[in-house]
């Protein structure tokens, strides 16, 4: 029987207890530092009371300490990992490998788990088989592989879990070797602190200063959406599955975590000899799971069945939201909309006017399908398609409590000796012969489970059972079972997985003639790990190759890749990005690869422009 996770985000213990509560199977959350969201940062008290509320389902918790460190920050790393596995979490995602050192170094430090996070760069058999022979029991693959690329993967390293990502935003470069932001604005992508250079407004020229395609947001990519592929992933060999959202709100997690609980669910309840979920719990909601109907830049499923022409959003970065119906009839203060969705006062709307711009605005007062915005939009025109990106009836159900997570249990009770035995457990009591039937009242007082995280449905009892125990004592056996049973669910299970470091021979492990910024390499201790001769990180010291490497190509987007059929470019290459303030980055396109390479800014004057 293989067990399927569904992974789910915590911006905080709030977001975490939600995730739980809806379906999650595990919560990752970032400590106070060193994650790769900086500004989502938790104390480790509340990671240790997500840690209590999530153990006794069996949901385990990861920590993100996934951003590359500097020397002066390796003792409160050391600091921090005796702090988390105090505080009972489950495994540890990871970028840099000074982390390996010091589990080693430190014997005061128990070894947490370690998942090698997808900050490693994590994309060939060979990479993962280098990280499962250095100790880590996990790796997280990139978000750019196909189905085939995952399932040879498996087949090559069977022999560690493949955790994959299947819901929310994009990052246009391979995670771990974009920087784009820190060569912009130095703010590190490897520090979690990126500056989202990716969401931003570019024109694409030619070598000869001819302008291709003007202010458009050519590098941001539509939101990864899965649900429907999810059984392929798991035949792929993928274990867990991922939702991105460290910066998301609760309303969110809620509704995300719910829907791919259920489509879950739904394969398990299909393949019930083959697979089951990690956790336990059975979770109910007072809401239907909507993906259309919370934050998305329209939807993709980016490279899961090859390369895709339409997993890019040119026109915007920011969220469109379902589409929602037509304009039909505009009056002066008013319009109407032709389609079968419903509105209400406040819904967020939104659509793209004659110059590819999107347009917001707020329905102030809805009238049937007639709705009258605060102020009328200037560029709305019947006929433009209407998109809700702010849906107020749904947020108002996912603002009060929207799920209930119980744990199924079977109550057995025999009478023993001297005395009787409720699961096991023994409690010593008088026998005394009841003088009317009790099995209806011994139903009711032992499955009184309240506010616990368990419910029962089923009691067994044998037919000649004709004993009278008092309700105290019912309570008193009530209480010690659930109490048992918590404590069974609470310990910590990070005891299971021994992670060693000492065997790895590394330097057969990935070639290479010279260590350059690509490996990130910060720190002493990741500098001895490696055995390179100085510190690489671009931080540092800055680099001469590409700032970003990217499965998406802008040129097969346009239409113009000639490897897969495209129309013949009308260009001269090479082709740059310019930002608004002047600044150039040339593209490299490696078709060999299937790969588009972005180079370091350089400023030019906007009369080299041919428009």
């Amino acid at each position: 029987m293989r067990a399927l996770e569904l992974l789910a985000p915590a911006k905080n213990l709030e977001c975490g207890i939600a995730a739980i509560d809806h379906g999650a199977d595990a919560v990752y959350i970032g400590a106070s530092r060193f994650g790769a969201r900086a500004a989502v940062g938790n104390s480790v008290d509340d990671i240790r009371q997500l840690c209590d509320y999530a153990h006794p389902f069996g949901v385990k918790v990861y920590v993100t300490v996934n951003t590359i460190l500097y020397d002066d920050e390796l003792e409160a790393m050391r600091q921090l990992l005796q702090e988390l596995q105090q505080a009972g979490v489950d495994a540890i995602l990871v970028q840099d490998m000074a982390l390996l050192q010091i589990q080693n170094e430190e014997l005061r430090i128990k070894r947490i788990p370690l998942h090698a996070s997808t900050q490693t760069d994590n994309r060939t058999p060979e990479k993962v088989r280098w990280l499962r022979d250095l100790g880590f029991s996990r790796v997280v693959l990139a978000r750019e592989l196909s189905v085939e690329e995952i399932t040879a993967i498996h087949r090559e390293v069977p022999d560690v879990e493949l955790e994959v990502f299947v819901h929310g935003a994009l990052c246009v470069s391979y995670s771990g070797i974009c920087y784009a932001s820190q060569h912009c604005f130095g703010r590190s992508a490897n520090r979690g602190e990126c500056a989202q250079f990716c969401r931003m407004k570019f024109s694409l020229v030619d070598a000869e200063g001819r302008e291709v395609e003007r202010d458009r947001y050519l590098l941001s990519l539509k939101d990864m959406n899965q649900s429907d592929h999810l059984e392929e992933l798991i035949e792929a060999g993928a274990t867990s599955f991922k939702i991105e959202g460290r910066l998301k709100d609760v309303q969110y997690v809620k509704n995300v975590t719910a829907a791919y609980s259920q489509r879950l669910n739904q394969i398990i309840r299909q393949h019930p000899d083959q697979y089951c979920r990690s956790s336990k719990g059975v979770c109910r909601y007072t809401f239907t799971p909507d993906l259309n109907r919370t934050f998305n830049r329209g939807y993709t499923t980016y490279f899961l069945h090859g390369r895709q022409p339409d997993i890019a959003s040119f026109d915007t970065p920011k969220a469109i939201g379902a589409f929602v119906g037509t304009v039909k009839e505009i009056r002066h203060d008013s319009f109407n909309v032709a389609g079968t969705a419903s509105f209400v006062n406040g819904d967020g709307l939104c659509f793209f006017n004659q110059e590819r711009q999107l347009e917001g605005f707020r329905a102030n007062r809805v009238v049937g399908n007639r709705i009258y915005p605060y102020r009328m939009p200037q560029g709305l025109r019947p006929g433009v398609s209407l998109y809700r990106n702010s849906d107020q009836e749904f947020d108002r159900l996912l603002s009060r409590p929207s799920a209930e997570r119980k744990i199924p249990i079977r109550l057995s009770l025999r009478a023993v000796a001297d005395g009787f035995e409720l699961n096991g457990i023994h409690f010593s009591a008088e026998h005394q012969t009841a003088q009317k039937p009790q099995r209806e009242n011994i139903i009711r007082q032992l499955t009184k489970l309240g506010d616990t995280i368990y419910t029962c449905d089923e009691v067994d009892i044998p037919d000649d059972f004709n004993y009278f125990i008092p309700n105290s004592v019912l309570s008193d056996m009530r209480r010690t079972l659930i109490e048992q049973m918590r404590n069974e669910k609470c310990v910590m299970r990070n005891d299971d997985i021994q992670t060693s470091t000492d065997s790895a021979d590394r330097s057969n492990r990935i070639p290479h003639s010279s260590f350059d910024y690509l490996y990130n390499i910060s720190n002493r201790l990741s500098q001895q790990f490696y055995g390179a001769k100085e510190l690489t990180a671009y931080e540092l010291k800055g680099g001469s190759g590409p700032i970003m490497q990217c499965r998406h190509c802008i040129r097969y987007a346009l239409g113009y890749c000639v490897k897969h059929g495209g129309k013949r470019p009308t260009w001269t290459e090479p082709l740059s990005l310019i930002l608004g303030d002047g600044r150039r980055f040339r593209l490299e396109f490696d078709c060999q690869h299937c790969q588009m390479n972005i180079y370091g800014s350089e400023k030019v004057k906007n009369s080299n422009v041919k428009k």
